[in-house]
């Protein structure tokens, strides 16, 4: 830890803590050590911060970075010693050093801590940008330009980008029938062209066509982000604010040194991916779920509800859909769990998938939903189309948002009532958050059985008592006994999914509801996984096993003349380590 003391003339002293970390220096508000004075540069300097290491980049800055009296050059990383005298400028004095060191400058009045005298709130405490190095975030390095370089490269993205504005009507072209690689075609050849106009005042240092391919991707792709949807081990992208920028990789979070020119640039992203589906995002409506084209789920939401700038968030869809074998393959379930959830669907059961957030549920879903007949006819329902049936005779309905003027919505709950007219064989509905649950329950108890869905829930009991309360949502004052009767009766397995401590995705339980005792509903356990501990690598050691029941409804499987082994369910049948 490090204790940084800013001194401007004329003020109190600033004190404050550093944790590692990249911190930005300058005028522009998006510095986290920010002065707002006339011989700072809007992007002055970066200082490094590590566990037994300082060191500073001058990033081209108009007046100046001095190191103990001596200015340094620009974009030259230095390594610099604790206490060592710091000049922004002509007068901003810096001081890191160790915490509980003391000084190298003598003052007239004594430090206040936390004083908000030289810079913004977020200068001399804890910078905006997460903390980086302390065991508790991983760095992904993916950007090519070197570290000491991005301060310019990002001043002469600026100067490019202002140009090629000049040269070509960019949101006509991204916005127009032509397709992606002419867009981007034509708005390489003019970043070539620009670049070749400009290229005695770009360093060496900066490889150009790193520096063309970002150019690219901001002038008419999704910007920072672009390459992250392009890498197939990332299955999550998460911007918080244009600096921010996280990916899920094998089920751990990273933080990458890739980052947004300014909060625009993320604005810009987010209108490229709503613009062609319709909808809108703006200070009236500063919230939004989309889809890609290929199908990942987006969301995004803007100031003034995102504080801190826009956020994006990105589910990928694999660039080819999931079978069981996948899943198999990834530890998730056993072939015995799979055998029985096939057996399940063609025995025309109703399912429920249950997880919490990001758990795997819509991949469950998708991948068990793909074990449907060809010969059925399937209606699925969802708020942003994301499922990906391989089915012939199917038909995708998807919920529309209100208009400018609040008009226009179509809910799940309108189409899952029309989906009743349309002589459904099954009905899959991709998620129940609202009162659409009583008309999913009506449809089960009334000859569209064989229907899945998925609820937000952490237990299969958490499962059924959420449904219970989304059945309220629906506006009817329904007894809770008649509520549970219809529960028991359509719901005829609960698959519980989880994503572990060590981001693994695994199918922790499969029940059956075997009806009601009183008031309550009654389940069996019929597979579940059993967790052991962890292995050296903080992986978790378990394994899937039968819990020794034989469902309900083994008549049903020996009538239907399916060929199906019962030893699957004997409790010594148990799924390998993992």
């Amino acid at each position: 830890m490090y204790e940084i003391m800013i001194k401007i003339p004329d003020r109190k002293p600033t004190v404050g803590q550093l944790v590692p970390g990249v911190y930005r220096i300058g005028k522009s508000p998006a510095s986290h050590i920010q002065f707002d004075r006339p011989e700072v540069s809007s992007r002055h300097a970066v200082l490094h911060v590590k566990d037994g290491e300082l060191a500073i980049v001058d990033a081209g800055s108009t007046n100046g970075t001095f190191i103990d009296g001596k200015r340094i050059p620009a974009d030259e990383l230095l390594d610099i010693s604790p206490g060592s005298l710091i000049t922004i400028g002509t007068e901003i004095q810096v001081i890191v050093n160790h915490a509980g060191t003391g000084d190298r400058i003598k003052e007239d009045h004594p430090p206040q801590e936390n004083a908000n005298a030289a810079a913004t709130p977020q200068s001399a405490a804890k910078p905006r940008t997460a903390q980086m190095g302390d065991g508790s975030e991983k760095l992904l390095k993916l950007s090519k330009i070197p570290e000491a370089y991005r301060g310019i490269a990002s001043q002469l993205k600026e100067q490019i980008h202002e140009e090629l504005l000049k040269r070509v009507n960019l949101k006509n072209l991204t916005l127009s029938d032509a397709n992606r690689e002419e867009v981007q075609n034509q708005a390489r050849a003019t970043i070539k062209q620009i670049l070749s106009e400009m290229s005695s005042e770009i360093p060496s240092s900066i490889d150009l066509p790193e520096l063309e391919m970002e150019l690219v991707y901001e002038a008419v792709g999704l910007g920072a982000i672009e390459q992250l949807l392009d890498d197939d081990s990332v299955t999550e992208v998460m911007v918080n604010g244009c600096e921010n920028i996280y990916v899920e990789k094998s089920g751990t979070l990273y933080r990458t040194d890739l980052s947004f020119g300014s909060d625009n640039q993320v604005l810009t992203a987010i209108e490229r991916i709503v613009a062609p589906l319709g909808r809108r995002i703006d200070e009236s409506q500063p919230l939004v779920d989309a889809r890609l084209a290929d199908g990942s789920r987006v969301n995004a939401i803007i100031p003034p509800l995102a504080v801190d700038g826009p956020s994006l968030t990105i589910r990928k869809f694999a660039k080819t859909s999931f079978v069981i074998e996948d899943l198999v393959r990834f530890g998730s379930l056993t072939p015995e769990v799979g055998i029985f959830l096939d057996l399940c669907v063609k025995l025309r059961k109703n399912i429920l998938i249950s997880g919490g957030t990001g758990s795997g549920k819509t991949t469950l879903l998708n991948v068990v939903s793909n074990f449907l007949p060809d010969t059925e006819r399937i209606v699925t329902i969802e708020d942003a189309a994301e499922l990906r049936l391989n089915q012939p005779h199917l038909v995708r309905l998807e919920a529309r948002p209100p208009n400018i003027e609040g008009r226009g919505e179509i809910a799940i709950r309108d189409l899952v009532r029309n989906s009743l007219r349309m002589r459904p064989d099954r009905i899959v509905i991709g998620e129940c958050r609202g009162g659409e649950a009583l008309d999913m329950l009506q449809a089960m108890n009334t000859g569209h059985d064989g229907s899945l869905t998925t609820v937000h829930a952490n237990s299969t009991r958490d499962a059924l008592a959420r449904l219970e309360t989304l059945v309220l949502m629906a506006g009817f004052d329904l007894p809770l006994r008649a509520i549970r009767e219809q529960i028991a009766s359509a719901v005829s397995i609960v698959v519980q999914i989880a994503r572990l401590k060590d981001g693994t995705r695994k199918v922790t339980q499969v029940s059956e509801i075997t009806g009601m005792e009183g008031e309550i509903i009654t389940s069996q356990e019929l597979f579940e996984y059993r967790q052991h501990g962890f292995d050296d690598n903080g992986q978790i050691v378990g394994e899937h096993a039968s819990c020794g029941i034989v469902p309900t409804f083994t008549d049903e499987i020996q009538v239907s003349g399916i060929p199906f082994d019962f030893s699957i369910f004997n409790s010594e049948q148990q799924g390998e380590e993992s």
